[in-house]
């Protein structure tokens, strides 16, 4: 799915008012980052495995980034990465595979 300008205008409105809202001040999302992630997982998995992997991926950037040494960005990176790698090898891969042990956020 490509992003015209107009509507990467209004997700990244929408996304500093998301920010706002629950108070994340620092946060500065990147939409095609998301939507890319967002897709991929659709299309890896299934039409609903793109929100589920969203949430995921911030959920675990937000644990990372508050107990560890990582930035916010950096941990958003390392968790879209890793969905990323998980896409790239289907459904059959999975941590419980031989090299998934460093995955962790």
């Amino acid at each position: 799915m490509t992003v015209n300008d107009a509507e990467e205008l209004e997700l990244r409105d929408w996304a500093h008012k998301l920010a706002q809202a629950l108070q994340v001040l620092d946060l500065k999302v990147d939409p095609s980052q998301i939507t890319e992630l967002v897709e991929r997982s659709s299309d890896s998995v299934g039409p609903r495995a793109g929100a589920i992997s969203a949430f995921v991926a911030g959920y675990a950037a937000g644990a990372a980034a508050t107990d560890g040494p990582k930035s916010v960005q950096e941990a958003v990176d390392a968790a879209v990465a890793t969905v990323h790698r998980l896409c790239d090898e289907g459904t059959t891969a999975g941590p419980d595979r031989t090299g998934w042990a460093a995955t962790g956020q």
